[in-house]
């Protein structure tokens, strides 16, 4: 079966669970949730560890954590945003440009460095005030044109809202990191946002694993140095498999022993 076929059979497997309440979505991503931050999370730090992530989730707090406390807080903001996303998800709320600035206050609190909060005076949930860059390309808005490119970006969601929902998730996921609207804590909003966007779809939402971030900045560099959009959507596919391949086994063994 090709990871199309997958793919699409997954999509059909998620969409009759009916995940349709905050309580359904916490039945169904258990242990996705914490894969979710565990993987995301580590993309940009490797000091985070599956079990510190586990205990924040499970227990909300670490004993005897005697690492860097950014990463406490990382990952323990990480809970946080996905508590805060449930009920927004259930209500499918549009992305909008306050919904997307407390996405990211929440997720970085407590996380920016001297450097940007002291001397740039950059803060959680506000718009960069300074240019940054990001990968080979050098990409990424001037401060004042991130709004009006992100509310672009959403005006253009809106227009193809009955097309290829896993496509037009790739190509928001890619301008939005192409736009890189933040100071700090791209990658983990975007990320939120991407799955986010999959569920209020009534999609699967995906992992991006750890060990799989080199083609995943691959596929990003591919978008941001030729608008190319094909190698992160086969991209997004193939984690979509990995995510929940294991599930659509034990679904079908499930189906053919009743």
């Amino acid at each position: 079966m090709s990871i199309l076929d997958k793919y699409e059979k997954i999509v059909a497997m998620w969409r009759q669970f009916h995940v349709e309440t905050a309580a359904d979505i916490d039945l169904r991503l258990d242990n996705f949730r914490i894969l979710f931050a565990y993987n995301s999370g580590k993309i940009e730090n490797e000091a985070i560890t599956y079990h510190d992530t586990r205990e924040i989730f499970e227990n909300g707090h670490i004993l005897n954590f005697t690492g860097d406390p950014r990463t406490v807080f990382e990952q323990q903001n990480q809970k946080l945003c996905y508590e805060f996303l449930k009920e927004k998800i259930v209500a499918k709320e549009a992305l909008t440009l306050p919904l997307i600035k407390e996405i990211h206050a929440i997720l970085t609190s407590g996380t920016y460095d001297e450097r940007r909060y002291v001397e740039r005076g950059e803060r959680p949930g506000q718009f960069k005030k300074h240019d940054y860059v990001t990968g080979r390309e050098e990409v990424g808005s001037l401060p004042e044109n991130v709004e009006g490119d992100l509310q672009e970006l959403f005006d253009e969601l809106e227009e193809y809202e009955d097309k290829d929902i896993l496509k037009i998730t790739s190509y928001c996921h890619a301008r939005f990191e192409y736009i890189h609207p933040f100071a700090d804590g791209n990658g983990r909003v975007g990320r939120a946002l991407l799955n986010y966007q999959l569920m209020t779809r009534n999609h699967p939402p995906i992992i991006i694993f750890d060990e799989d971030k080199s083609g995943y900045y691959s596929a990003l560099e591919a978008y941001d140095k030729f608008e190319a959009l094909e190698p992160i959507y086969k991209f997004f596919q193939y984690e979509i498999e990995r995510t929940w391949g294991k599930t659509l086994e034990r679904q079908h063994v499930h189906d053919n022993t009743e």
